[in-house]
């Protein structure tokens, strides 16, 4: 991922440009790579004048102690997913950047790719009515997740959200910015098959809304393979008078009227690859965002509070799959 910011930095980003990289074994070829400054540590980059915000894309264990440092030295903050393990460290992180008056966006690339921000479009334009039932779905094959492990071992340190929350925080986040309403109650299941050491590589959940949209994820990298069809990231949204098909990497459909409408479709990329221009085309939108909301001074897009409802989704989902009931939010801290 850092990568990926480096070289939206670097090649497409106006407004903004890529001064240091820091920390991690992978930072010294990085900064080779684009022909910046290295800094052994990130609190070294905090300290420079020069430096006026900070990507952070560390394990999310590190997340919360490098978010706040940053925000005490008066950087503003974008921060990868999820925003931290816990309720009280995401509470940490938007204090402390609040309490220093600088921007805290948390990375949903998903809103900013094309077929989600024309969904979002549609639907506030009000011709499809009120969203009443959502399914979001991501399917993917064990060898993604044993190959994601072995380049993140991290997803297997119990102090962090693992890869169930690496994934979970982007689906829930998804659904319930479709479903424009805070989340109510979810009972969820929560659980791994197969013969592997990765925890929570399976869950299904049901989500009902404050403005009474029903929603349900179903997120398994647990799949023998081959991946089902259009089942990387896939959202059906039912609305008063009509739906929406939504491939994350695909196209969108609206159906109306007992017919189907294709109203974009996006051009094909490689996903794997890290400078494949149409996949960085999400998180350029993005990271230009944080950069307008420093520039205009106001909160970006998505902010630390949509990270931290995408956690507690989460946490409310392991909750609910260890008591084995539906569990009511905002949950009880």
């Amino acid at each position: 991922m850092a990568r990926t910011y480096a070289e939206c930095l670097a090649r497409y980003v106006e407004g903004g440009e890529l001064r240091v990289v820091a920390g991690g074994s992978r930072a010294p070829a990085l900064a080779r790579e684009y022909g910046v400054e290295r800094e052994d540590r990130a609190e070294a980059v905090f300290d420079r004048e020069d430096i006026v915000a900070v990507i952070i894309a560390t394990p999310e264990t590190v997340h919360p102690a490098q978010a706040i440092a940053a925000a005490r030295a008066g950087k503003h903050v974008l921060v990868e997913k999820p925003l931290a393990p816990t309720l009280e460290q995401c509470d940490a992180v938007i204090a402390a950047c609040r309490e220093a008056g600088v921007r805290l966006m948390q990375v949903k690339h998903w809103r900013y790719r094309g077929v989600h921000r024309r969904a979002i479009q549609v639907l506030c334009e009000g011709k499809l009515g009120a969203v009443r039932q959502i399914q979001n779905r991501t399917l993917v094959p064990i060898e993604s997740s044993l190959a994601g492990v072995d380049k993140k071992p991290f997803y297997l340190d119990p102090a962090g959200g693992g890869l169930f929350m690496g994934w979970c925080t982007h689906n829930f986040d998804l659904i319930r910015w479709l479903a424009r309403s805070e989340a109510r109650r979810i009972f969820a299941a929560v659980t791994s098959y197969g013969n592997h050491d990765i925890p929570e590589l399976t869950t299904m959940a049901q989500i009902v809304f404050a403005n009474n949209a029903v929603a349900q994820l179903w997120m398994s990298a647990e799949l023998p393979g081959p991946a089902f069809a259009d089942s990387m990231f896939h959202t059906l949204v039912v609305c008063e008078n009509g739906t929406l098909d939504i491939d994350g990497w695909g196209r969108i459909q609206v159906g109306r009227d007992g017919q189907w409408r294709n109203i974009w479709e996006q051009p094909a990329f490689n996903p794997q690859d890290p400078l494949d221009p149409m996949r960085l085309e999400g998180f350029v939108a993005m990271v230009d965002e944080f950069i307008g909301a420093i520039r205009e001074d106001r909160e970006p897009a998505v902010t630390g509070a949509d990270g931290r409802a995408a956690v507690e989704l989460c946490l409310a989902a392991r909750e609910s799959a260890k008591l084995g009931r539906a569990v009511d939010l905002p949950l009880k801290q």
